[in-house]
């Protein structure tokens, strides 16, 4: 496979290329000769999890004593750049919601009772988890979600719907967004919600454009009571820890665009080294040959940028701007990048067994997930007008 040569991350140590390494080596072996079954059956095996989790994958960033590593998040970046090489969008997603999207607001400011009870069955791959924000009236809208928790002595009665929850099918739990007050972004909150609590109910499967390995299903909640000891935090203030937690799902959202790019003109390149065409390969002509440096160029700077907003999380500073500012710019490249690797396959592009296929569909959905482009494009306008970096 033609070698991108790309810049390795200058913050990397020689531990974090080994751990990139050992979960590709792991991907590749293990994951990514099902992808094309696990992709039309629309799931994969749980056993995968448990796989990850003795890999030591599942707690990267988590307390050890948990289970976790208590490692960086260049280790996060290590494991997301391994894993991608499963080639299955649907899997990596389901994987990532589980360990950077539902839980790390639970290592970060739930109870010790609440991280024995979630926290370390799922580090220990026994126990799976979903994100449930995402409502039928509202997507990006966060501040405007309508299920209800109300009080009933030492319990909360929940009732409303959720819809395009990944994982939602098989989670043993939620992180649960619920309006606990006013209206407007003063009166959410996050609860844990385990999924065997009676009334709650898996509506649809959706039937998805792409990432069909993993399962987005439409929830709902009619009636069902957990006790108050699920609350996340403090009441009322799960709109700013919403906030906070979509910083590290916008991080992995960028990493995601820049392998799904990385993997693709890989094998672009390959594809035009063997297909002749008019008596020349295709990477013998200028088009493609300025096409792929073109696109390589733009990587490298996309790579960059996420590095540098990688850097602010680790050093504690304020990460909005950079954050938003690589996810726009990696997941709207990505649409351009996977296009034309797309184009140089011509008619075998088209065909499922290519990979290149099934990557034009799934890429689509990140300039959706965790806030569109459009979103992304009014906070990186409205934090510049803060003067905030």
């Amino acid at each position: 496979m033609p070698n991108l040569r790309l810049s390795e991350y200058t913050q990397f140590t020689d531990e974090h290329v080994a751990f990139r390494n050992t979960i590709r080596d792991f991907a590749e072996r293990e994951l990514a000769p099902h992808r094309h079954t696990w992709d039309k059956a629309g799931e994969f095996p749980r056993e995968v999890f448990k796989m990850l989790a003795d890999l030591g994958a599942l707690g990267i960033r988590f307390p050890e004593e948990y289970g976790g590593l208590g490692l960086d998040w260049w280790y996060t970046l290590a494991f997301q750049e391994g894993i991608s090489w499963s080639r299955n969008a649907g899997l990596v997603m389901s994987i990532l919601v589980d360990t950077d999207m539902a839980t790390p607001i639970i290592a970060e400011i739930g109870t010790d009772e609440q991280k024995e009870e979630f926290l370390a069955p799922l580090i220990r791959g026994e126990k799976v988890a979903a994100l449930g924000v995402s409502e039928p009236d509202c997507g990006s809208d966060v501040a405007a979600i309508q299920t209800t928790a109300k009080k009933d002595g030492t319990d909360y009665i929940i009732n409303g719907a959720k819809t395009y929850i990944t994982n939602g099918a098989f989670a043993d739990f939620i992180t649960l967004a619920v309006r606990t007050g006013d209206q407007g972004h003063g009166g959410i909150s996050l609860v844990l919600f385990p999924t065997d609590t009676p009334g709650f109910s898996v509506g649809r499967k959706l039937d998805k454009l792409g990432t069909r390995a993993v399962d987005s299903c439409e929830l709902h909640f009619d009636n069902c009571r957990i006790p108050q000891r699920y609350l996340l935090g403090s009441e009322n203030a799960g709109f700013i820890y919403i906030m906070q937690n979509f910083q590290g799902e916008r991080l992995t959202a960028a990493v995601t665009a820049n392998m799904t790019m990385e993997i693709a003109l890989a094998d672009a390149m390959r594809f035009g080294d063997e297909r002749a065409a008019f008596g020349r390969t295709l990477n013998k002509f200028q088009v493609w040959r300025h096409t792929f440096a073109n696109h390589i160029a733009q990587l490298e700077a996309s790579r960059a940028l996420t590095a540098r907003a990688c850097s602010q999380i680790i050093a504690g500073k304020e990460p909005t701007r950079l954050v938003s500012t690589a996810k726009l710019f990696s997941t709207d490249l990505a649409q351009k990048v996977i296009y034309d690797c797309l184009q140089i396959h011509g008619g075998a592009g088209f065909i499922e067994e290519y990979d290149i296929a099934r990557a034009y569909r799934d890429v689509r959905l990140l300039t959706i997930g965790g806030g569109t482009s459009e979103v992304m494009k009014e906070i990186i306008w409205k934090w510049t007008q803060l003067g905030m970096e």
